[in-house]
């Protein structure tokens, strides 16, 4: 029997939305304090800085089908909450480690390998939350003012991380980050929704497993956007890495400068971000997804062509410009085109799974630009990483998505 879906008062995605904001800008102030923190800092080599990398989303091959089966059984808020509170706990202990004078790349790791752990159970259930606290019909717009925030955040964020760590020190920036989770933790606790399940759970782990693997991959149209996602994370991965070690060390970008890049993709993503249900609805969702995967091999062109001398600052900033329109474009179609066609009892599973198995590969992707770049350069890793963009964007071009609008 399928679950009756209670409509959640719009308090409780004001209160949800609120929370992901918050969140979101913490997250944003560590994207410019971890870098600094260890590669200038720690003095981390480019292998040590794909294991960093990695780290946080190593847990999520271990425990991303097993959280996403789970999530289909607990209740979602609680599990948000208690994640979120994780998350901080984590990210609280590397200050704390660096003030005490004792943090390391391994305690680093370690910390981030819990704060992953904790990250695979809350966003297999923020994912799954949202669709009861929004109509199915308003999933694209939802996920779209989301995104906005995110971006906003992204905007801000990193150049309120510049400020932080050039005046305070990468560390302390990432204790703002810890507390912004404990916040969102207090804003989900009061989030009202309804989530009493009518549909009676066959209570064999493995078979459940199993259903949520064999339903994504068999869909016609989310099975092959779900294996060009795995392929987009795994180039993202790597030319994450790549880029953090080409500005911070190739071309000598400060601090406060590489935390301008990321607000100049944030500010990029938020303009996709608002364009995102127009275009959904003008073109399907489908096409927007193919359209804006064939935009990132050109931008990671731009930030390959940059010269070290010159325009290369300029061309690095258009290069993540792109990257950034086109992803805050993608993510509300894809998120909302999931959240539509995936029922509600196996949204845990499809959610955990996907990003299971996407984390894992943008965990291999970074660790694999790691290796690469202390063996070849940074400029040959980024070619290859832009080939596998390639791959990524002639999945989805090639798949049933080209004929669909997001609901079919």
């Amino acid at each position: 029997m399928a679950d009756v879906l209670v409509a959640a008062p719009r308090s409780s995605f004001a209160r949800y939305w609120a929370a992901a904001a918050i969140s979101s800008f913490g997250t944003a102030v560590t994207a410019v304090a971890m870098p600094v923190l260890v590669i200038q800092l720690l003095d981390a080599s480019p292998l040590e800085v794909g294991v960093v990398n990695a780290a946080q989303f190593a847990p999520y091959a271990l425990l991303g089908l097993i959280a996403g089966a789970y999530t289909d059984r607990w209740r979602r808020k609680p599990l948000l909450v208690w994640a979120s509170i994780g998350r901080a706990l984590s990210l609280g202990a590397i200050p704390v480690l660096w003030e005490a004078g004792a943090l390391q790349v391994w305690m680093l790791v370690i910390a981030l390998v819990l704060f992953g752990a904790c990250s695979v159970f809350g966003f297999a259930a923020t994912q799954s939350l949202l669709p009861r606290l929004v109509p199915r019909a308003r999933l694209v717009v939802a996920n779209a003012r989301i995104d906005q925030t995110d971006s906003a955040a992204q905007t801000l964020g990193p150049a309120l991380g510049g400020g932080l760590v050039g005046l305070l020190g990468a560390p302390v920036a990432i204790l703002a980050d810890a507390i912004s989770y404990l916040v969102d933790a207090a804003l989900n606790t009061s989030i009202e929704v309804d989530e009493r399940r009518t549909d009676a759970r066959p209570g064999n782990l493995r078979a459940e497993i199993a259903e949520g693997l064999r339903w994504m991959y068999r869909h016609h149209t989310l099975g092959p956007l779900a294996a060009s996602t795995h392929v987009w994370f795994l180039a993202n991965g790597a030319a994450m890495t790549v880029l953090s070690l080409l500005a911070l060390r190739s071309l000598g970008f400060s601090g406060f400068t590489f935390g301008l890049l990321l607000a100049v993709f944030g500010f990029a993503s938020l303009v996709g971000a608002s364009m995102a249900p127009r275009m959904g609805a003008r073109i399907g969702s489908g096409r927007v997804i193919i359209l804006t995967r064939g935009a990132y091999p050109i931008a990671w062109l731009l930030v390959l062509a940059a010269p070290s001398t010159g325009t290369g600052d300029a061309m690095l900033f258009v290069g993540l410009s792109l990257q950034g329109l086109a992803m805050g474009m993608e993510n509300a179609n894809d998120m909302g085109f999931w959240q539509a066609l995936t029922p509600d009892g196996l949204l845990g599973r499809v959610n955990a799974t996907r990003r299971s198995v996407n984390r894992t590969m943008g965990a291999g992707g970074a660790l694999l630009a790691g290796l690469i770049v202390g063996v070849a350069g940074d400029r040959p890793t980024l070619a290859g990483v832009i080939l596998v963009f390639t791959v990524a964007a002639l999945i989805a071009a090639l798949s049933p998505l080209r004929g669909t609008r997001g609901g079919d």
